[in-house]
């Protein structure tokens, strides 16, 4: 029989993760986003990444029936940005510094690194949809990752 979901939720909030925004754009060249800790590195050759979306997201059909996406890592001085593009507000982009990237999905500004990706596969996964990226190009800064652990966000010593 398996555990129950507080159960799973209690195991899983003891491993840390970093934290990302997901980005890509509507059919109307809007930009959309939604904060994603479900995110990791699956293959060197060909370069894969794979991100879980909730399949209540608002982001999620988007995503599933797009051609690009984004992964923004967040620095950790940006859990302001994260709190904005979890949060139910209809438009996460106002006020917020971004750059449209070489596949055309928004690119935040001053993130630890942003992934390109061409979406290559989706898969069912329970209530979320596991989205497989091919990497097109990648940018990478300095600093500390925004890192979140049992429930709430944490520093790196």
């Amino acid at each position: 029989m398996p555990v129950s979901k507080d159960e799973f939720r209690s195991a899983m909030s003891r491993f840390a993760s970093g934290v990302t925004i997901v980005t890509t754009k509507t059919e109307a060249h809007h930009p959309i986003g939604i904060t994603v800790s479900s995110f990791a590195s699956l293959s060197l050759e060909p370069p894969l990444v794979l991100v879980c979306i909730d399949k209540r997201a608002s982001i999620h059909d988007q995503l599933v029936e797009g051609r690009y996406l984004a992964v923004n890592v967040l620095a950790e001085d940006q859990e302001i940005l994260s709190r904005r593009f979890a949060s139910r507000d209809d438009d996460r982009f106002s006020g917020t510094g971004y750059a449209e990237g070489v596949t055309g999905a928004p690119i935040l500004n001053d993130v630890l690194a942003a992934i390109e990706c061409r979406i290559v596969y989706t898969y069912p996964g329970g209530d979320h949809t596991i989205v497989v990226g091919e990497v097109e190009r990648t940018i990478v800064n300095d600093g500390k990752p925004l890192a979140y652990f049992r429930g709430g966000y944490a520093e790196l010593a």
